[in-house]
């Protein structure tokens, strides 16, 4: 997994560059205090004040950055996470104010993946000083568990299988004193049939099984944090094309998110008694695998006629949130690398958010519109739910019709949630096609900020 030292720390007043932030409208006047030989220095590198421009100006004996931003009076995440990228190593400061939330993103922005490489280019780190202490734990706490799910996502699935995120749930549960259950073999089958039959062709190499954990005292409100764990998804008999398998590693991305947010939740101390619950497969084919037209029992005791195979991700999420609701809890999250459909309506950088009560969408909403990691609410109408119907069982996993396929998704989950109980469902892609400054292509986390800057604000203070 990736080390990154923690790159933002407490001005003290120690030796610094500084770092000035103009706007394209407003670099001419600001460019007037400089020297003409400083001027001309810009002028080379064919600086003019636009977003994510940097340049290199001399002064004395040193020199200082100076950067494009739309505003800088009001910071985002990621607005000075192309700098963090670029710059030499060195320690930075901003030369007028506080970096703010920015400081978020100069951390992300030096993320990368180099598990497999032979060699790897020494090009840091790069320090950004700030006043604001608090922040900095926050910022500091947040990248690293964003740079976790960019980890486990970005590992391919012979090095990511159930049994690893076993391990990873571990490792948590070691570091913060929880409980962990791990249930597999004749246990799993008779008690989580549908994630046995998901993940039974994938063999004893990569055999099936529900991870659990729970921290916190009893006393405490308890939320539950479900996570798929589709570590490989072939698409089963109804298998995927070739392109479309090709980042399917990616699938158990919901389970990086609610172990990420997890440990969020955990560092953070937030009274709360938590229940993670991660269903791990791989979705193989051999001739044991589950089939088109195959019914499955369910942990919930409703019967699942098959339609497709490759809407395997669903059928584990079942199991493991009617397990989750078992024990009341307050509040259910789940993340799930779900649908297609969701990625054709949002694009890869929105989460699809389905709720069951309104205020609860909108407090992630403002949430994440806070920590610039937004979430898009979709509806569950139940009209759509009649799309489920089996005539050989009680539902069917897939409609008849390519209509609303993520929120007709949402719907099956929502009849493995107990009745009356606090839910949110994040159909998040977890993956970035294309690299934006602090967004490296890969593994990405969205909406796992929101989800915790929400916890926090329900639960504890931020």
């Amino acid at each position: 997994m990736s080390n990154i030292p923690d790159l933002i720390q407490a001005d003290r007043g120690q030796d610094a560059t500084p770092i000035h932030l103009v706007t394209k409208d407003g670099f001419e006047a600001w460019a007037k205090s400089l020297s003409g030989g400083q001027r001309a220095a810009l002028a080379g590198q064919n600086f003019d004040g636009s977003g994510y421009q940097s340049g290199i100006v001399p002064d004395g004996e040193g020199w200082f950055v100076v950067s494009g931003v739309a505003n800088p009076e009001s910071l985002s995440s990621w607005c000075l996470a192309k700098l963090a990228e670029v710059l030499p190593a060195g320690t930075y400061r901003l030369a007028d104010r506080d970096p703010g939330p920015a400081v978020f993103g100069w951390q992300t922005g030096q993320y990368s993946f180099n598990r497999y490489k032979s060699e790897v280019e020494a090009n840091g780190p790069r320090i950004l000083l700030s006043k604001q202490l608090g922040a900095i734990d926050q910022a500091l706490a947040e990248a690293k568990a964003v740079n976790l799910v960019c980890d486990l996502v970005n590992t391919p699935a012979e090095d990511m299988g159930p049994a690893a995120l076993e391990k990873a749930a571990e490792r948590l549960a070691k570091h913060f004193h929880a409980e962990l259950t791990v249930t597999k073999g004749d246990p799993l089958e008779r008690e989580y049939p549908m994630i046995h039959a998901v993940g039974r062709a994938a063999g004893r190499s990569h055999a099936p099984r529900l991870i659990e954990m729970v921290w916190g005292k009893a006393k405490h409100p308890r939320i539950a944090i479900v996570g798929k764990g589709v570590c490989f998804d072939s698409g089963g008999l109804d298998v995927k094309s070739a392109s479309g398998m090709l980042i399917m590693k990616k699938d158990m991305g919901g389970a990086a998110h609610a172990l990420a947010l997890a440990e969020l939740v955990m560092q953070a101390h937030l009274p709360v008694q938590l229940h993670l619950l991660i269903p791990a497969v791989e979705n193989a084919i051999s001739g044991n695998a589950f089939r088109p037209g195959d019914i499955l029992k369910s942990r919930k005791g409703l019967s699942v006629e098959i339609g497709n195979t490759d809407a395997e991700g669903r059928l584990v999420l079942g199991d493991a949130l009617t397990k989750a609701s078992e024990d009341d809890p307050e509040l259910i999250i789940d993340f799930a690398t779900l649908t297609g459909a969701a990625r054709v309506a949002l694009g890869p950088d929105f989460p699809a958010l389905m709720t069951r009560r309104d205020e609860t969408a909108q407090q992630l909403i403002d949430a994440g519109a806070a920590c610039d990691d937004p979430p898009w609410r979709m509806p569950l109408p139940e009209a759509y739910a009649e799309w489920l119907k089996s005539d050989v069982a009680d539902v069917n996993n897939t409609s008849s019709n390519g209509y609303a396929g993520a929120s007709v998704a949402g719907l099956f989950l929502d009849k493995f949630v107990g009745e009356g109980i606090d839910w949110a469902h994040f159909d998040t892609f977890a993956w970035r096609p294309v690299a934006k400054p602090g967004r490296p292509k890969g593994g990405a986390a969205y909406g796992l900020r929101a989800a915790f800057r929400m916890l926090q604000q329900r639960y504890g203070r931020a």
